[in-house]
């Protein structure tokens, strides 16, 4: 148990959903909830923090079947890529879990039965649209249609994203379903309920949105948008649909009448229950007592003391403070002590969009070897406790993280630190300073740490990071002015030079623990290596004394614009990694494999490219294939055998180099568009029946096509 006088916290972020890897908006919130955690944990707090894979709904079912995979081998593969970069990106998350879990089915459950004897549970029939080819109701973002607003063709089944309108997906003209092109028949079907218009939730929600514990309050733009939701008495917010029916992956609703055809939670009701269901396994698996909490899960949730904080989008709003609160007040469960809402991340003042080129992907910034903590300290200088979106400028990047990691902050210590170890044999201390000014000069360090501990529990990371800069230019300053490398000069300075160090790094110390929470590693490093500690910081010795101090070694390189110029390419040309024609005097063979070779290096995406009509085009039949087999091809360094299902009687067979980004055995029930009328070549192997397609630029890496759900193999693409 903690101390009696220390906060214990449960904090989450929200569960990312399982059917990819992560998008820099996910990086950001985690960047934002770890800072906070671990400002926390450094107060001497004890945090519990988790989180999960939302892996439940139709797109995750629909992926799954797209990739001739189970989803729980999809959501399996994906979980694994998000453990991957949570620890790439320094993210202190106590425990991880998936909402596929014993523990969500028992808890949603169990919220599911206390709210329906409450009341708050009805039954409706509503008409939907059905896809009668794929035997399923259709979800509104797999209809689409003539908007019935201004004429605008192939637009979703929720709003138009030619006008903006919205409506019904009843109200489309020629619906037809994205997963078949079959036009939607309207059926019934009886849909569960949770009673959110009931007075009495009205009631509790307007209770808690003015303030949610004591001492707590939403921030103002949140505020005021959930007062337009409630409305007059609440007549503005409709009661929830709350179940599917099957076809889907979810957790069954338990009590249906016997006979009745199954029904599912929405994956809307069972994602949120996911913090619980994580916090459950957490205490389940005694990753919980490791961090001395003795107390169950039931009992750790019934104390009043204990403080839930979620950090989440703004696009998520609606869920967590209205659905969120109200299941868990009308379940008997503890509700939240406040709901922290960030806005999005933009680049160069544009929305991320991958296809437009204008975005970064978290994981190519790994795998260019770009430091974690460049990235942790830019999206923390401009984090605040307002929902507002934040701006990703490649320059302002470069720039930032040069100028104040390494030209104001560590710069401190690369200096100082030389001349007490050269001169004084690490010793520290400041023989010079009067006991006054040094009084005065730890009321001040004292000053400076109280108001960054008050900016950091008010998630105004910004204000600190300016704060830490201003402190840095400040000792930079002194030091600059004091000369110390001409007092070196001079034995009878030496009590001067001892001391201007001294101070230097003494502030180095109080900036370190200001960052820590931003630059985990390298405040860790500080704290070892530098100042000899056999502990990380904790937020005390912001205003202690070191007295030794080691050599100093490297501890941040600077951003070289090359590697800024790498992460931006994120449009690579497309190129055929299959057998191509054979160039004059070449084998087939080798033709195939300088295909990829030239698209690793950059050259082929160079090349001017001529121009084609679009009956030329035309010509090019190309068609979506699953990858039935895949294997290596012996004394090919590149190719990798594919056996293709394009809808044919007979599967087709194509060669393909793309061996050094896929292992055989992982490509087997993959779609991906292929070149079928490509007329066959004889290769050394074998006859390779067409091309598969994928992607590849200047920087390494080759990256195979794949169709959105609902593709089936033969169906052509144009």
């Amino acid at each position: 148990m903690p101390a009696a006088s220390a906060r214990t916290l449960f904090v989450t972020t929200a569960l990312p959903y399982a059917n990819g890897p992560f998008h820099i908006g996910h990086i950001m919130e985690y960047i934002q909830g770890d800072i906070w955690v671990r400002f926390q944990r450094m107060q001497g707090n004890s945090v519990h923090f988790v989180c999960a894979d939302d892996t439940h709904g139709a797109p995750i079912m629909l992926k799954a079947e797209s990739e001739g995979v189970s989803p729980e081998s999809l959501i399996a593969g994906v979980a694994e890529s998000h453990r991957r970069d949570w620890a790439r990106y320094l993210i202190s998350f106590d425990t991880t879990h998936t909402t596929h879990s014993a523990e969500n089915v028992e808890l949603a459950q169990s919220i599911f039965r206390a709210l329906n004897r409450r009341g708050l549970i009805a039954t409706r029939t509503i008409a939907q649209f059905y896809d009668p080819i794929k035997g399923m109701f259709l979800p509104d973002r797999y209809i689409k249609g003539t908007c019935p607003k201004c004429g605008a063709k192939d637009q979703f089944g929720d709003a138009c994203e030619v006008c903006g309108s919205t409506y019904a997906p009843t109200d489309l003209i020629d619906p037809y379903s994205t997963l078949t092109g079959a036009p939607p028949e309207l059926r019934e079907s009886e849909h569960l309920f949770f009673r959110l218009s009931a007075p009495e939730v009205v009631d509790y929600l307007k209770r808690w949105t003015t303030a949610p514990a004591p001492r707590q309050t939403l921030q103002p733009e949140v505020f005021n948008k959930v007062q337009e939701w409630l409305g007059d008495e609440g007549k503005l917010l409709a009661d929830w649909d709350i179940s599917r029916d099957a076809p889907y992956f979810g957790i069954e609703i338990p009590d249906q009448p016997p006979g009745a055809p199954k029904k599912y939670f929405y994956v809307w009701l069972d994602a949120p229950i996911g913090y619980l269901a994580a916090l459950k396994h957490h205490f389940d698996s005694g990753a919980a007592r490791a961090l001395g909490e003795t107390r169950s899960f039931d009992a750790f949730l019934d104390d009043p003391a204990v403080e839930q904080f979620h950090f989440i989008g703004k696009d998520i709003v609606y869920f967590h403070t209205l659905f969120w609160p109200a299941m868990l007040h009308f379940s008997g469960r503890k509700t939240p002590t406040n709901v922290f809402v960030h806005g999005f991340i933009t680049f160069s003042g544009e929305k991320m969009s991958k296809s437009r080129g204008t975005g970064i992907s978290p994981q190519r910034y790994m795998d260019l070897g770009l430091d974690p903590e460049w990235l942790r300290y830019y999206i923390a200088a401009k984090l605040n406790a307002r929902v507002e979106d934040l701006d990703f400028g490649p320059d302002d990047f470069v720039a930032r993280v040069n100028s104040d990691l390494i030209g104001k902050y560590v710069n401190i210590a690369s200096r100082a630190a030389t001349f007490v170890t050269r001169h004084f044999g690490g010793a520290l201390g400041t023989p010079s300073e009067s006991p006054a000014d040094r009084e005065s000069r730890f009321e001040t360090a004292q000053r400076e740490a109280e108001a960054a501990r008050a900016n950091y529990e008010a998630r105004e990371f910004g204000k600190v990071l300016r704060d830490a800069m201003r402190i840095a230019d400040r000792i930079n300053e002194a030091f600059d002015a004091a000369q110390p490398w001409n007092l070196a000069k001079d034995v009878g300075q030496r009590d001067r030079l001892q001391t201007i160090c001294t101070q230097a790094l003494e502030g180095f110390q109080l900036l370190t623990v200001m960052l820590a929470p931003v630059l985990p590693q390298v405040a860790s490093r500080v704290a070892r290596e530098l100042f000899g500690l056999s502990r990380d910081f904790v937020w005390s010795d912001a205003s202690k004394a070191p007295t030794r101090v080691n050599a100093f070694r490297h501890l941040m390189t600077r951003v070289d614009p090359k590697q800024m110029d790498a992460l931006l390419d994120l449009q690579p040309d497309a190129t055929l990694a299959a057998a191509t024609p054979p160039s004059q005097g070449a084998t087939t063979e080798a033709a195939a494999e300088s295909t990829q070779e030239r698209s690793a290096t950059g050259t082929a995406s160079t090349q001017t490219r001529s121009e084609i009509t679009i009956d030329e085009f035309g010509r090019i039949d190309l068609r979506i294939a699953r990858i039935v087999s895949a294997e290596a091809v012996e004394g090919a360094d590149k190719l990798v055998k594919l056996t293709l299902d394009i809808g044919e009687d007979a599967p087709r067979t194509v060669f393909a180099g793309i061996k050094s980004a896929y292992p055989p055995a992982a490509l087997v029930g993959r779609l991906t568009p292929m070149v079928a009328n490509l007329a066959p070549r004889k290769m050394r192997f074998g006859v390779s029946e067409g091309m598969v397609l994928a992607a590849s630029g200047a920087g390494p890496g080759i990256y195979l096509l794949a169709p959105d759900a609902g593709a089936q193999p033969g169906m052509r693409v144009k």
